[in-house]
């Protein structure tokens, strides 16, 4: 009998760490999804349309709701000033953004890491605007400080042991509450300081240190950092932050304040993630259920709705004291759920409607009159531009979204106001026209001598990148006229503006476009139904009109620039073809459309190309380990040659 020698192969060293990268993704994808079979109770808010979302396009195919502003406020930048002031210079990871409005400003707290979420070091970062479309330069909100050496409690892992974290190591923040107003008028800003002994492990797992507070005042100055209250049942005590007690400050304004906030136990649930105790500071619990990033909404009957993520649910009469438990049923994929009662006593529903179930997109909106079941899905921020920067758990399009919780301020516009980050490297602020709708009744005659500002344009959908502006400036060759003028700096995003129509089948659409300069964009013109079907296509650029660029048949159109053109276009969705008349002169009387559409929608106007198919990566879900799927992009910190247009008297009637 032979017997067959052992012998040990040597690991291939490429495959080990491709085996220890999948395993760790697995694991961080188990983690994260949310105990959806535990929960129980009824259903307190509730979808019950039958639309869903197109996983092969980041809009979904969804409708767009009518008069959204979308505003980029803090546009990340890892080696080029100004974008981030002083010392921001170069942190790139940007997330978890908090919206409050006091004092006739627009407030924003954001999460600042460095390069990636979990990864060292973090702080949070705020700043805030007059009118939610100009916005500060961010400011320190809570600052890094060297931690003592710690070593992390296996039961906050899994009852892994974990390496010691080394003394000096940078904190993570982490915080799912932000602003305060308190009852005497007073905005308090709060953080929550927390370590990561790996970006693996969150820091909000409830072994932080604990949660501070300061004053803000308002010409945008800070007061002194205090604690407001530590982590005890993870060992830590008010003296191992850097910062004193609340109760030693002598303003005893700052200390009611305080108290005032503490003992609101509707607020103060927003702290649990990180706190996690149980000394009765948190009302109980459902076994096995964790309330994560809380949202809340009063009903007309007076009960007050809270949201988490995950589908869990609740109902309280009594401003927390006590909680019936229930569910909704919104595939928000675990990344939060804005809930809110409108100006005009409806409610919304603000979330990443997901077709994978792990995609965070597209940003969307369900409605509804009784806080309890919504429908008319609709989208809210269909872009998802390239995320430029890589690193760990970065997801990709606009996710985390908080509106305005009640109690923080009440903007004077009636609006629904909302903050959000893009691929968790951008601050973005939406203006949502109320009452929400997808529909226009009124035919398009828009100058624009009578607009003061953007803001003023409240049937059109504007998408602002800081890089690529829209404006309404006065006119080059008539200083008595005004126009509207799209600018493009940025060398990954592009400006965009959409004018919604009603819906019809034979469109006639009129207007003037003055090619200003072209840098490294051109004018992209489109036609699209009401779930963005793109069947007319233009481009300008300084010499050429073009058409349909699916096709080569229509040949261009010779243009020039510093002058205006008037382009007149007849459009016919039964037939399948549209005829360009520019200044006047027939220049194509019937060129295809390149889809097919049953109704027109909306007239749009974009400084870039079009981009909203799905990378196959994340066509079914995120791969385990986001934001480590690329490298980081060419150029991205640096602004590219400018193109400027501007467009004036659109006019866009029945055929």
């Amino acid at each position: 009998m032979t017997m067959r020698t052992s012998h040990t192969t040597r690991p291939n060293p490429a495959r080990l760490a491709v085996t220890i990268l999948a395993l760790t993704a697995l694991a961080q994808t188990l983690d994260a999804i949310p105990p959806k079979l535990k929960l129980s109770g009824p259903m307190i808010a509730e979808y019950v349309g039958t639309e869903d979302t197109d996983r092969n396009v980041y809009h979904g195919g969804l409708r767009h709701a009518v008069g959204v502003h979308r505003i980029q406020a803090m546009r990340a930048n890892r080696t080029h000033p100004p974008e981030t002031a002083g010392e921001f210079v170069g942190w790139t990871y940007n997330h978890a953004p908090m919206l409050a409005y006091w004092q006739g400003r627009f407030w924003v707290e954001y999460v600042s890491n460095l390069k990636e979420e979990h990864g060292i070091p973090g702080r949070t970062a705020y700043l805030s605007s007059s009118d939610g479309f100009n916005w500060t330069q961010p400011a320190v909100a809570f600052p890094v400080f060297p931690l003592p050496e710690i070593q992390p409690p296996p039961r906050y892992y899994k009852d892994e042991v974990l390496d010691p974290v080394p003394a000096g190591t940078a904190p993570i923040m982490h915080q799912r509450m932000g602003w305060y107003v308190a009852p005497d008028g007073r905005l308090l800003m709060l953080g929550f300081y927390g370590y990561s002994p790996t970006p693996r492990w969150g820091p909000n797992r409830g072994q932080g240190l604990g949660r501070v507070v300061r004053e803000v005042h308002p010409d945008g100055s800070a007061g002194a950092i205090h604690v407001i209250r530590a982590n005890r049942e993870a060992g830590w005590t008010e003296s191992d932050l850097p910062f004193p007690f609340y109760k030693t400050n002598p303003d005893a304004g700052f200390v009611a304040a305080c108290d005032a906030l503490l003992a609101d136990r509707l607020m103060t649930l927003q702290w649990w993630e990180e706190d996690r105790a149980t000394d009765g500071f948190f009302p109980e619990l459902p076994e096995g259920i964790e309330p994560k990033a809380l949202s809340f909404y009063q009903r007309a009957d007076g009960k007050v709705v809270g949201l988490w993520k995950g589908g869990f649910a609740g109902l309280t009469s009594d401003r927390g004291q006590s909680w019936e438990w229930g569910r909704h049923n919104l595939p928000e994929i675990n990344a939060k759920v804005w809930g809110q009662r409108l100006s005009d006593n409806t409610y919304a529903l603000v979330y990443d409607h997901s077709a994978s179930g792990r995609s965070r997109y597209p940003l969307s909106v369900v409605t509804g009159t009784d806080g309890e079941r919504f429908d008319h899905l609709l989208a809210v921020h269909p872009e998802v531009p390239p995320m430029r920067y890589q690193g760990v758990h970065k997801n990709h399009g606009p996710q985390y979204i908080r509106g305005i919780a009640p109690g923080n301020g009440t903007p004077s516009d009636g609006e629904l106001w909302l903050t959000y980050s893009v691929n968790k490297e951008d601050i973005w602020v939406a203006r949502v026209r109320v009452p929400i709708s997808d529909r226009v009744d009124e035919w398009v005659d828009a100058t624009f001598d009578r607009v003061a500002t953007i803001s003023d344009l409240r049937a059109w959908n504007l998408y602002l990148p800081k890089w690529a502006p829209v404006s309404v400036v006065e006119d080059p060759r008539d200083p008595t006229n005004r126009c509207l003028e799209l600018i493009d700096d940025e060398p990954w995003d592009y400006a965009k503006v959409e004018r919604p129509f009603p819906e019809a089948a034979q469109v006639r659409i009129a207007f003037r476009a003055y090619i200003a300069q072209v840098g490294h964009g051109t004018l992209e013109i489109e036609a699209h139904g009401a779930r963005s079907e793109r069947p007319m296509r233009l481009r300008l650029d300084k010499d050429w009109l073009m058409f349909d660029h699916k096709t080569i048949e229509s040949g261009p159109t010779p243009i020039g620039m510093q002058r205006w053109y008037s382009i007149e276009l007849s459009l016919d969705s039964e037939a399948g073809v549209y005829s360009c008349t520019v200044d006047g002169k027939l220049v194509h009387e019937a060129v295809e459309f390149a889809e097919p559409v049953e109704a027109l929608q909306r007239l749009v106007f974009r400084t870039g190309p079009w981009r909203m198919d799905v990378r196959s990566i994340l066509r079914d879900g995120y791969p385990g380990n986001p934001g480590l799927d690329q490298e980081d992009l060419a150029g991205a910190d640096i602004r590219q040659t400018r193109s400027r247009y501007l467009i004036d008297d659109l006019v866009i009637t029945p055929l």
